[in-house]
């Protein structure tokens, strides 16, 4: 009884470090996003000029967020919204996989000697620099780091605590396996794949196999084995999430699977000679057993294998880059080939493309992705208003009618988005955000409301040429001639919305927005005018006026909306 009170509580405690270690890095991540996030992003955009520097810039940008998921989420949003093609997507994620081995060096050194005594300073530091506002980010991320290093340090202990290398039934187990057998290695493998499927955390079966393995208890070929499947294992996790997500999604997500399943099948050809070199780089006697030396002499030599599993980690991605490097085109070929792009009508593609993907994002990247998703509300305004301006001329009925029948459709289209991007924004709200992140969510709101409302203008005027329409009176060419004048106004100053959105705040101007808005209020003050004259005149009669005038009114409402997006967007 006492036993196995004894078990559970080592297994408690196993099951909390590794929660301990997992919350510690994704604190520590989105801290250091928070601190460098726009920075990040920009340097992504700019530093990917040719395969190399793509390469370079993902082992950097994952070194200083510790998540390569992270920096595949930004690549891909890039692909997604043209900024970057696949293929220097493919090497900014080749990349991400050499600098996600930062964190196995940072998990065998924390196996290495007991840190645990060094992380009650950090959090004595981390609590006052969270109470002082200025500096509550770089608390946070103290606050990671020493989570982290406080389930690394619990782990340690508990793998020594459990005893596991004098433990029969545990050793009589693992010795089952015939550890030259290739069978062997691809069952550890799978099981490697299996539990980082499971978990959802290659770190945590990082963390377990340094367990095994440090204790004496796990054969260095089947640890390694283990660490080859949980590369596996990660990359079909996030194939399976990007499956609900867009075509360029979708296929970088295959890239990296095909990286990683790539260098698992050299890997296993050369695998001992690979293991045996890789042992020799860190000093570990491979040939060495238990009951040759003594038992103190077999744990010093045993100890080294965190820092074996780490090496051959970096080892595997830095061979794996500098073979696949030069073959990045024909990579990108074959998963163009793999996963074909939709043949749908992108008129009717009315889905959010950025935010309902799946892939899991930080609060910081969520902001990225619903800014795109904002460019795509302003680009299918125009393409509704482009209908309004189409329904203007429209003679014939049946034709009148289905067009009205999309800008419904459209109007409604509008709201939806405005619903599904503030929910969106809402939720990373909630999130523990930089004030500069919380002021551009209060922007984006004021943004997707406005854009609602151009909807909802562009709708009223197609109500009003409805109504024109089925009452069997029609403008006069003249007063065509002044609609389509003013429409054209209010597409120009779409059009500038939609550069204004689709770039870089510091790089645009607000001028050429407000002088289009101008142009637009003093054309409609002459347009009235001109209009009240000609009932007065007898011209036309007072029901079409009245029409004419509320097309004109309304596309200056239009004009208003796109001037409050264009300020929300430069903040005023």
């Amino acid at each position: 009884m006492d036993n196995s009170q004894s078990y559970l509580l080592l297994a408690f405690r196993l099951l909390g470090s590794l929660a301990l270690l997992m919350y510690g890095m994704k604190t520590m991540s989105d801290a250091l996003q928070k601190m460098a996030g726009p920075q990040l992003r920009h340097v992504l955009g700019a530093m990917t000029t040719n395969r190399f520097t793509g390469m370079l810039t993902g082992v950097g940008v994952t070194a200083a967020v510790q998540s390569s998921t992270a920096t595949t989420v930004m690549t891909v949003s890039f692909v997604s919204a043209g900024l970057l093609t696949l293929a220097q997507a493919i090497s900014v994620i080749m990349g991400a996989n050499i600098g996600t081995t930062l964190t196995a060096w940072i998990m065998s050194a924390g196996f290495s000697f007991n840190i645990t005594d060094f992380v009650y300073p950090a959090f004595f530091i981390a609590i006052i620099l969270i109470y002082r506002k200025s500096n509550r980010v770089v608390g946070d991320f103290l606050f990671g780091i020493a989570f982290m290093f406080l389930g690394l340090g619990t782990l340690r202990q508990t793998g020594i605590d459990m005893n596991l290398g004098e433990n029969e039934s545990v050793l009589a187990f693992f010795s089952s396996f015939d550890p030259q057998a290739f069978t062997t290695t691809l069952l550890f493998l799978l099981i490697g794949g299996i539990l980082t499927m499971c978990v959802q955390s290659s770190a945590a079966v990082m963390a377990i196999t340094m367990i095994l393995c440090s204790s004496g208890v796990l054969p260095i070929y089947q640890g390694i084995a283990l660490v080859m499947g949980e590369n596996i294992g990660t990359t079909v996790t996030s194939n399976i999430v990007a499956m609900s997500a867009g075509t360029q999604a979708r296929r970088a997500a295959f890239a990296h699977m095909f990286f990683n399943l790539f260098g698992v099948c050299w890997i296993l050809i050369a695998f001992r000679p690979f293991v045996d070199m890789v042992c020799g780089l860190v000093g570990y006697d491979v040939t060495m057993t238990a009951n040759a030396v003594s038992h103190t002499v077999f744990l010093a030599n045993a100890a080294k294998l965190s820092f074996v599993l780490a090496a051959f980690h970096t080892c595997f991605n830095l061979v794996n880059t500098g073979i696949l490097i030069w073959f990045i085109p024909q990579i990108e070929k074959l998963v163009c080939h793999v996963i074909k792009s939709k043949k749908e009508d992108e008129e009717e593609d009315t889905r959010l493309h950025y935010i309902s993907s799946g892939i899991m994002k930080t609060p910081e990247i969520s902001v990225l992705q619903a800014q795109k998703e904002i460019m795509l509300f302003g680009v299918r305004m125009q393409r509704m208003f482009g209908m309004v301006r189409d329904l203007l001329d429209e003679k014939d009925g049946e034709a009148f009618n289905k067009l009205f029948s999309r800008i419904k459709k459209y109007e409604g289209i509008s709201d939806n988005m405005e619903i599904e991007i503030a929910k969106y924004l809402e939720q990373v709200s909630d999130a523990h955000l930089s004030d500069e992140t919380k002021w551009k969510i209060r922007q984006m709101l004021r943004q997707i409301s406005e854009l609602e409302s151009i909807g909802d203008a562009g709708y009223n005027l197609a109500r009003t040429m409805n109504r024109r329409f089925t009452s069997g009176q029609d403008f006069t060419e003249h007063q065509y001639e002044d609609l389509r004048s003013m429409i054209q106004l209010t597409d120009d100053a779409l059009t500038e919305m939609n550069h204004i959105l689709s770039g870089r705040r510091d790089e645009m101007d607000i001028n050429e927005t407000i002088r289009i808005e101008n142009e637009i209020n003093e054309r409609r003050n002459t347009l009235k005018s001109a209009n009240i004259q000609a009932i007065n005149d007898h011209k036309y009669d007072y029901a079409i006026g009245t029409m004419y005038a509320d097309l004109v009114s309304e596309c200056e409402k239009l004009g208003d909306y796109v001037v409050n997006v264009v300020e929300a967007r430069f903040g005023k």
